[in-house]
Parts: structure tokens; sequence; C-alpha cells
């Protein structure tokens, strides 16, 4: 039965009671039942502009907009792997210096730690012998090209000569290499080279601009290649990630526009566009990802945060849409409270689609009408409580 239809029997009902527990006369059971159906035919409140007030009453204005079809899936917030940088060392090292802190924003070449290790100072050492070993066979290869082409050296000791020279070039390319593969560049090579200090430290820099978010060693700690010593993100752009069903795929298109909303802000939307679309669909959930792109200047967002994304299929038409705050439910029923003259009455309505708490009307508004949005829910209980006062029910 519907639920209005249960109220105003009950109203009539207890009218009828109460009469009779009175031994009121049937005229006075009569001109209140009339009055209740009275009410309830026009299910307006009336209410002067103080208590209007008090009870913070806010209207907005029924009206015409565009509202895009959108399909909605849940995501979460992705730091992109080309902004991400885990700083490491390819080597056994003790952590002598860590010049940062989680939640320092670093820029590029800055740096984060110094490192000390046998490898390096091998390495070094290793570097100024082949550097030394070069650097006399030169003087050997050219002493014995001068002899020749003055005619009173031996061929022989010139080819002899020349290959040492080479391999000792050879040795010496190799060393260098060793170093860069320890973490040295060329800056730091030709420094090396300039000081002949085996210094069995080595800096580590950032690889990237961003922000330090986790650190993983304390100074005089040993690491090792397997164990990443801090993570930097850049998280002005971040990856949103959603699922969705295999049947909607061909709906999406890359390009197309997203808005997102994480719990941790509410109703604030984020917007970005798609930006790559999966090629597997897993097989567990029978879904694929869509990721998408977001600015993130004010850094509101973090990864790992779950997110309601919409993603944008089309455009749509201008329909006429109502604040989704005006809309209270009874039931099956969906009723907003409309600004009349003298009062606000209460009206049942018909909606369609959802879009930025907006509901889209089908029926009961017309545009340019005034719909509560705030103090809706005390003008309902004011409603019932006049129609329970009409009856006679106390």
């Amino acid at each position: 039965m519907d639920k209005r239809v249960q109220l105003w029997l009950f109203v009539l009902l207890s009218a009828l009671c109460i009469g009779c527990e009175k031994n009121q006369p049937l005229s006075s059971i009569h001109e209140a039942t009339a009055h209740a159906e009275s009410l309830a035919v026009k299910e307006v409140i009336h209410l002067p502009d103080p208590v209007q007030e008090l009870l913070g009453i806010k209207l907005e204005e029924v009206k015409y907009r565009r509202c895009p079809s959108v399909l909605k899936a849940m995501g979460m917030v992705v730091a992109p792997r080309p902004q991400t940088a885990i700083v490491s060392h390819a080597f056994p090292a003790r952590v002598a210096e860590i010049h940062v802190e989680v939640g320092d924003w670093v820029k590029k070449g800055q740096d984060l730690v110094v490192l000390e290790s046998k490898d390096i100072g091998e390495a070094k050492a290793e570097f100024y012998k082949a550097m030394a070993q070069c650097e006399l066979a030169k003087i050997n290869f050219a002493r014995e090209q001068r002899l020749l082409k003055e005619g009173i050296g031996a061929r022989k000791n010139f080819v002899a000569a020349e290959a040492e020279y080479k391999v000792a070039q050879a040795n010496l390319e190799v060393a260098e290499k060793r170093l860069h593969v320890l973490g040295f560049n060329e800056a730091q090579v030709n420094q090396i080279a300039s000081t002949h200090q085996i210094n069995p430290a080595i800096t580590l820099y950032a690889p990237i601009e961003g922000k330090v978010v986790e650190i993983k060693a304390a100074c005089g700690a040993m690491v090792d290649p397997a164990t990443p010593i801090l993570t930097i993100i850049d998280p002005r752009l971040l990856w949103i990630d959603a699922e969705i069903y295999e049947k909607d795929i061909a709906k999406v298109k890359v390009g197309q526009q997203v808005e997102m909303r994480v719990p941790a802000y509410g109703e604030q939307v984020f917007r970005g566009r798609v930006s790559h679309i999966g090629d597997v669909v897993k097989a567990d959930t029978r879904t694929i990802t869509v990721r998408a792109e977001v600015a993130n200047d004010a850094r509101l967002l973090k990864p790992g945060m779950f997110a309601d994304v919409d993603i944008i299929l089309e455009e749509g038409q201008k329909v006429l849409v109502v604040p989704s705050a005006a809309i209270l439910e009874e039931g099956s029923q969906k009723i907003v409270f409309v600004k009349e003259k003298g009062g606000f009455a209460r009206r049942e309505i018909a909606t369609g689609s959802v879009y930025e708490r907006c509901h889209q009307v089908l029926s009961g508004l017309k545009a340019g009408e005034q719909v509560v949005v705030e103090g809706n829910h005390q003008l309902r209980s004011k409603l019932q409580e006049e129609v329970l006062k009409a009856a006679g029910v106390h």
C-alpha cells in the first residue's frame, strides 16, 4: 500500500478513536477529518520569515543544463613510473651520510646520500694504476716512434711499444667504465683523475625532481644492490587506474574526459583524460584497466587512494535538473518542497540520470521553480506534525 495512503488512514482512524474516547459529537469528528483531508490535499506548510531563517531554509532554482552520458567505475590513484625513482647502489656499501628527510622536495642532481664501499676504493685504485700504465706506455711509444724516424731504433721495438700503448688505453677505458657502473658520472671521473685521491666514498644524486616519500636506510647501515635506499615521486601528475567491465570496452576511447572523486575530499572533482586502455582482460573479474592522467598541482591526491571515476562518453543534451540535495525519499517516492506564494508545497517528482550532484527531472517540476535544498528535512517533519495536529492526534 502507498505510504501516503497509509498515513492518511492512520490520521483518520486516530481522529475517530479520539472522538469516541472523548464522546465528541459526530460533527466534531467530521470537522477534524475534513481539516486533515484539506491539509493532505494542499500539502503546503506556511512559515514566517523568522522561522525560515531559524530553520536555515535555502533555495535553488530548477533549470536546464547539459548532462553528459557517463560510465562509472572504481579506480585507484597511482604514481606514474616515469615520475618515480628508486635510489640504490650497484654494490654493497655503508651509508655514511643522508642529506634529506621524508617529505623534502628535491631537485634533479641534488645530493642525497653518501656511501662508502671497498669496491669504490678498489675501482679508484685500479683507475689510477691504469692511468699511470697508460701514461708510461704513451711515453715509450713516443720514444720508439722518434728513434725509428731517426733511423736508430728497431722496428720490432716500435711495434711492441705501440701494442703496449693500445693495451694500456684499453685497460684505462675498462677502469673508467667500472667507475661509471659504480655510479660516477663523467664530471666526477674527470675530478677523480685530477685529484688522485683514493677515497672509498660516493655521493648519490636525485635522478628526478620530486618529493622524498620513503627512506629505508639509516647512517651506518649496510646496503646491498637489492636494498632501495630511498624513493622519490613527482606527484604533480598522477595516474588513475580504473577497472571497467569488458562489455563497456567499446564505449571508452583515448582522450575522453574523466572526472573523479576521492573520499577524503567529498564532492570535489578532479579532472583528467584517458591516456591508455589496457590490452588484457582480467580472468577473475572480467575487467580491463583504463588509465587517466590527472593534474595534481595542489598535491591533494596521494598514490594509493581509492577513487570514484566518471568517464565522460558523450556531451549529452540539455535537460531539466534539480539539485540532489533537494530530493527526499519516502519509500519508493521522491519528493521535494517547492517555494510557492505564502509557503512551501510538498511535491512528488520522477527523476532520471544523476550527474554532478543533480538529478534529471522527468516530471513534477518546471524550469524556474525554486526548491528547498537546506532545511527540507525540517519542513517534512513540520508538515507531518501539522497533519497529526489537524487530525487531533497528540
